[in-house]
């Protein structure tokens, strides 16, 4: 019969074990941690379903030349679980909570995530979904606005993205779309002077 102090060393040999295997998966990036890194440092890695978008290799496959505003109709926790159906075929690559600017990311730059509802717009965008609902402004903090600008000027600067409104837009002027998000709530002159610094 094993000792208690037996188990304990057991455990901690197994538990050691472990985490020098996932160190080195993650040293020759490979294995599940190295799929956790995110391409904008202050997010967090909050993964979509693989059924809910396509994997790339963008800029190589696809060049990135616009960033797609949207506002998610639901709450940030319901946004993140529906990313996280396989059923609900969508995503956007990040979502903005309202209460603080917290940053989910759901998808990774280089593969591209069916939020635009038009192919060649998901192949060339990255897009961000904000909590919210079109029709109240109250979930457009100031926190939130900082927050996404912050992101959407890093994501201009690493893909060499002018940073207007013709490369920064949104949903609801990607062709062919039914949605209204950010909708007439949305201060887009604001935003823009947030992602130009000014």
């Amino acid at each position: 019969m094993p000792t208690r102090r037996s188990l304990l060393r057991t455990g901690l040999a197994v538990g050691a074990a472990a985490t020098a295997a996932l160190a080195g998966d993650l040293w020759a990036g490979q294995g599940t941690a190295a799929a956790a890194t995110v391409d904008y440092p202050s997010a967090t890695w909050a993964p979509a379903s693989t059924a809910n978008y396509t994997a790339s290799n963008r800029p190589t496959s696809y060049p990135i030349n616009l960033v797609v505003i949207h506002v998610t109709q639901e709450t940030f926790a319901d946004t993140i679980r529906l990313f996280q159906d396989p059923a609900h075929a969508a995503c956007a690559h990040y979502v903005v909570r309202s209460a603080d600017g917290a940053i989910d990311q759901c998808v990774r730059e280089h593969d591209i995530a069916w939020h635009a509802g038009n192919w060649d717009y998901n192949t060339r965008s990255i897009g961000i979904e904000h909590e919210g609902w079109v029709d109240q402004p109250s979930y457009f903090t100031t926190a939130m606005y900082h927050a996404s600008a912050a992101l959407t000027a890093a994501i201009c600067d690493k893909y060499g993205i002018p940073k207007d409104r013709n490369h920064i837009i949104g949903h609801s002027q990607v062709p062919g779309t039914d949605h209204t998000d950010p909708g007439p709530n949305w201060d887009w002159v604001r935003y823009m002077r947030l992602v130009n610094g000014t």
